[in-house]
């Protein structure tokens, strides 16, 4: 009874097997590295704008609807009134009233000159000091914060009505100080400007003719004589403790006074428009982008964003946001914007414009501060500390929702398509992607919105394929979405075409050459791999391989396309047919096709493309389980090739090529081929080569040899002399547990390795070893 249990055990044949009831563990790693597999691809790749815009060369917005980036300011542009600091005293009327000189005579002649109050020469002193020690400290950038977008006359009337109070001589405020050069950059050259010139040429002529260079050093007016220049220089050399008193009690609360005001923001209505315009401008040029870090000009831009109102400000919103934009495209600012919390800032100005209603007027306007925003968080999402912030701030459904509230805005649209693409490529951000479940319902609208937007198109399938690379869960909502599939086909079809024609269709209906890489071939590889990530999960892959029209297009490529032309598309095509071809289930379109799919890999396998052949290999495996093929691999002499692949070196080839071969020899009539070529001793080399790395692969080669084994008979032994002592050490070396198994692994590397050793490779290792002893 023993004995003819024993017989019945070692007659029968190792083989791959199909589709198990219950699997082990081990199977479903094997499956894992054998057969279903998920695929990468790269992110579809954006170019850097070359200039500076509020909306770049490829926005869908025409001149006529979308705000201008260039324009030109004047001092009719500002408004003094709103300019001067609301808690300034005014000042009264002057009694004297002083006679005005009628003619270019000497000064005996007509000896009249505007009244001055009476001043001592030593608090004439004292204010001289002062003012140069404000000229030493403004030259060094200290005296304000740099929000000082006020016009200066508010500040020199600041200046002089503290002079009428008695604070200060008003015969001071003719050599009021200078702010320290500010580089401002008009239609695209630097110019230098100091605020010593008239406020009507600080704030805003396009062309200012009458600017001129001053250096830090020489910031006094250029109506200031030399010698009281010079004089000037000593005095502050000579300063004495008095003097520094003086400056504290008397000059400082004035400064403190002008600081305060411009740090609360009292610029409002027109003004801090043209502001923010005066700012975007300088922003154009990124060599202005040290002005911006060094004078803190991006504090100012963020606080309008967080304090104003958007809506009594929505244009200035525009500007000041398409500065910001440009300032985070800057590598060296954009860690900076981080600090000073422009993520939580942006996130909170999200909500506030996904508030506004489309019957709203402010609605459009709306889409245009969007395309800043959401470019800028574009930039940001590159960045760790980024993303994490995103997640905590709930940037992903506002996201979300901005793509549903302007879906016809292909600016947005595109936009926030380029973050997601980039946020889902990180495992905790795609995982929050895929756990707002309106997400698929948007992107399958988006695609069927924008179906020739191929900028578009590729990053929403991009998106779909890192989504369904992760998860069952993502694979099996986005199969059950009402009309998913028929997208996905009716896109494949479309760019297939395309492709195959070498034309496509552009966003105006027509029709033009496109030069090789096309854009369609790039939408082509990004969909296939959605098509291979969603073929993982059980259901949904049985019900993708009896689907005509999918297996029609997938074949359609490796028809027209040849590995040569496009590596990536015909190696993800031939890795979905793979999968597919696992799932042996009724009303299979890939069982139906099997031998013309056998043929067109022919092509495939006789290429020089390493990574194509390994992909040939691995479908072959999954088919040669029919009969059809095993002799259609016989009568093409392809066993020849996986014989020779086996000196390959290549551990994922050869593990294949055995399993091709282990598949041929369950059939007693076609073992022998392993005669030819060398077979056996190639399969004992790998053994000895890869066993105790992979015992996955070592177990797949001794149940090739234990088929191969079953002819063995005293009169025709199978194996040759060398090759069974070969076998006999090899084999009882890797059952010592001891000498086998390499505990020097990590905790996760190290259990795969056991498991492995003990569920497959010793039951068999230890059969043909027996076997063979025998």
């Amino acid at each position: 009874m023993q004995s003819s249990r024993s017989k019945k055990e070692y007659s029968e044949a190792f083989y791959k097997p199909p589709l198990a009831v219950q699997k082990t563990s081990a199977e479903i790693i094997n499956e894992a590295r054998n057969t279903l597999r998920t695929l990468r691809t790269q992110r579809p790749f954006t170019p850097r704008e070359q200039q500076r815009k509020l909306f770049g060369s490829a926005s869908s917005r025409t001149p006529d609807n979308r705000p201008p980036s260039a324009f030109s300011l004047c001092a009719s542009s500002f408004e003094s009134v709103e300019s001067r600091p609301v808690s300034c005293a005014r000042l009264s009327p002057l009694d004297h009233k002083p006679k005005l000189l009628l003619s270019a005579t000497s000064e005996e002649e007509n000896p009249v000159s505007p009244a001055k109050p009476p001043v001592d020469s030593e608090e004439i002193r004292k204010v001289s000091n002062a003012r140069a020690l404000l000229f030493k400290t403004a030259a060094c950038g200290n005296l304000l914060p740099d929000k000082v977008f006020l016009p200066i006359e508010s500040k020199r009337q600041n200046f002089e009505e503290q002079a009428a109070m008695g604070d200060i001589s008003k015969n001071s405020n003719e050599n009021f100080p200078e702010k320290p050069t500010v580089q401002l950059n008009f239609k695209d050259k630097c110019v230098p400007l100091t605020y010593k010139e008239h406020h009507s040429k600080i704030v805003g002529e396009s062309v200012c003719p009458k600017m001129t260079a001053v250096s830090p050093s020489s910031q006094l007016s250029s109506q200031s004589d030399p010698i009281n220049r010079q004089e000037e220089n000593n005095l502050e050399a000579d300063e004495t403790e008095e003097e520094e008193n003086y400056w504290n009690m008397k000059i400082l609360p004035i400064l403190h006074e002008l600081e305060t005001a411009v740090h609360i923001l009292k610029v409002s209505g027109k003004n801090l428009l043209n502001v923010c315009k005066l700012v975007f401008k300088i922003s154009r040029n990124e060599k202005n982008d040290s002005l911006i870090q060094n004078d803190r000009i991006l504090d100012s831009l963020l606080e309008i964003l967080g304090t104003e109102d958007l809506g009594t400000n929505t244009e200035a919103f525009l500007y000041c946001m398409g500065a910001i934009k440009f300032i985070s495209g800057n590598t060296r600012l954009i860690h900076e914007m981080v600090n000073k919390g422009s993520v939580e800032i942006l996130v909170q100005l999200l909500k506030q414009i996904n508030d506004i209603t489309e019957n709203d007027a402010r609605f459009s306007s709306s889409g245009h501060l969007l395309v800043q925003l959401t470019a800028t968080l574009r930039n940001l999402v590159d960045l760790p500390e980024s993303r994490c912030k995103l997640l905590e701030y709930g940037a992903i459904p506002e996201l979300c929702l901005v793509l549903e509230k302007h879906m016809s805005d292909q600016d947005v649209c595109i936009n926030v398509a380029r973050i997601f693409s980039k946020l889902s490529s990180f495992n905790d951000c795609c995982t929050a992607l895929a756990d707002c479940s309106r997400c698929y319902i948007l992107f399958l609208a988006l695609l069927n919105k924008h179906t020739k937007k191929q900028d578009l198109v590729v990053r929403i399938i991009f998106i779909l394929g890192n989504l369904t690379a992760k998860n069952n869960q993502a694979r099996e909502q986005f199969f059950e979405m009402q009309g998913s599939i028929d997208t996905l086909i009716a896109l494949f079809q479309y760019h297939c075409e395309a492709d195959a024609n070498g034309k496509l269709w552009n966003d105006g209906g027509e029709l033009k050459k496109l030069k090789h890489p096309s854009k369609a071939e790039d939408v082509l590889i990004k969909l296939i791999r959605v098509i291979a990530n969603l073929s993982i999960h059980p259901c949904v892959g049985a019900s993708l391989a009896t689907n005509h029209q999918i297996v029609a297009l997938l074949i359609k490529v490796l028809e027209y396309k040849s590995v040569e032309e496009c590596e990536e598309l015909v190696i993800n095509t031939t890795a979905t047919i793979n999968n597919l071809s696992f799932y042996q289930v009724k009303d299979s379109v890939i069982q139906e096709r099997k031998l013309y799919i056998a043929e067109l890999l022919l092509k495939l396998l006789m290429s020089s493309n390493m990574d194509g052949i390994l992909e040939a290999i691995r479908v072959f495996g999954n088919l040669s389980q029919y009969h059809e093929i095993c002799d259609f691999i016989i009568q093409r002499k392809v066993y020849k090739f996986m014989i020779a692949l086996l000196d390959a070196k290549h551990q994922e080839v050869c593990f294949s090529a055995c399993g091709v071969l282990l598949n041929l020899t369950v059939d007693k009539s076609r073992r022998s081929i392993l005669n030819e070529e060398g077979g056996i001793k190639k399969l004992i080399d790998c053994l000895r080569d890869f066993g105790p790395t992979d015992w996955q692969l070592a177990c797949l080669i001794c149940k090739t040899l234990w088929n191969y084994s079953e002819s063995i008979t005293s009169a025709q032994p199978c194996f040759e002399d060398d090759d069974t002592n070969t076998l006999l050490v090899l084999l009882t070396s890797f059952l010592d547990e001891e000498l086998a198994l390499d505990y020097s692994f990590d905790s996760d590397l190290r259990d795969y390795h056991i498991l492995y050793w003990e569920t497959e490779f010793k039951p068999v290792a230890q059969k043909l070893l027996q076997k063979i002893q025998n």
